[in-house]
């Protein structure tokens, strides 16, 4: 791994929180690299992130149609082989779309668009992204979504729990209705991992609330330097 690991960010037509995405992994200590969606190529980067927003406007379902750009189709082929990634918001119902994992996101239960900040339970540290957490730590971080609900067959809801592939859990209210108050999921190699709050909105104390959504970005380049 270079000295100062490469994180490269993907930017969809729609994404909005790719900058925030960028200026979390440099408050952490990476370099981000912007990836464009229509290139296959990811440069050489250490790790991606998929950031939030409304790739190509939600048309047929959110991060359904961003699944098929050209850059995916290398993110899934390198997610394979190991690589880092890392899906927020927008990014976790690409992840889905994509096959990268299971389930799905859907509409809110209550049918409303939801912002605040939301208390979460850190299920899993066996993950690139999580693995600076302690294990049932509580933190703070903003959720905002219309299509955060998530869904799966139940045989795939014990699967996750079973194997300890929930990275995180909503504390106190579920904001979208999320079956079992899932928040964040990830593979089974624990390099990939979905979450649908915005950790990207939580790296520092003067915008957001507190900075525990800054540990998902130094805990990948804890990972990657000891890999």
């Amino acid at each position: 791994m270079r000295v100062t690991a490469r994180i490269g960010v993907v930017s969809f037509p729609g994404s909005l929180d790719d900058r925030d995405a960028q200026r979390a992994v440099r408050l952490a200590g990476g370099r981000p690299v912007a990836l464009w969606h229509a290139d296959a190529d990811l440069h050489g980067v250490d790790a991606v992130v998929l950031p939030g927003g409304f790739s190509y406007g939600d048309y047929l379902r959110a991060g359904a149609l961003a699944r098929f750009s050209p850059v995916m189709g290398t993110v899934i082929e390198q997610a394979g082989r190991g690589l880092p990634v890392l899906g927020i918001c927008n990014g976790f119902q690409v992840l889905c779309e994509a096959g990268l994992l299971p389930g799905a996101l859907t509409r809110n239960a209550h049918l409303h668009f939801v912002n605040r900040d939301q208390r979460l339970r850190v299920e899993s540290t066996a993950s690139a992204w999580t693995a600076g957490f302690a294990e049932g730590q509580a933190v703070v971080v903003p959720v905002k979504n219309g299509e955060g609900n998530y869904v799966a067959a139940t045989a795939v809801l014990d699967e996750l729990e079973g194997e300890g592939r929930v990275v995180a859990r909503y504390l106190g209210s579920n904001p979208n209705g999320s079956a079992r108050d899932i928040a964040g999921i990830r593979n089974a190699a624990g390099n990939v991992v979905g979450i649908m709050p915005h950790p990207e909105h939580a790296v520092e104390e003067l915008t957001g609330p507190g900075t525990d959504g800054l540990v998902f970005f130094t805990s990948v380049l804890s990972t990657l330097v000891a890999a």
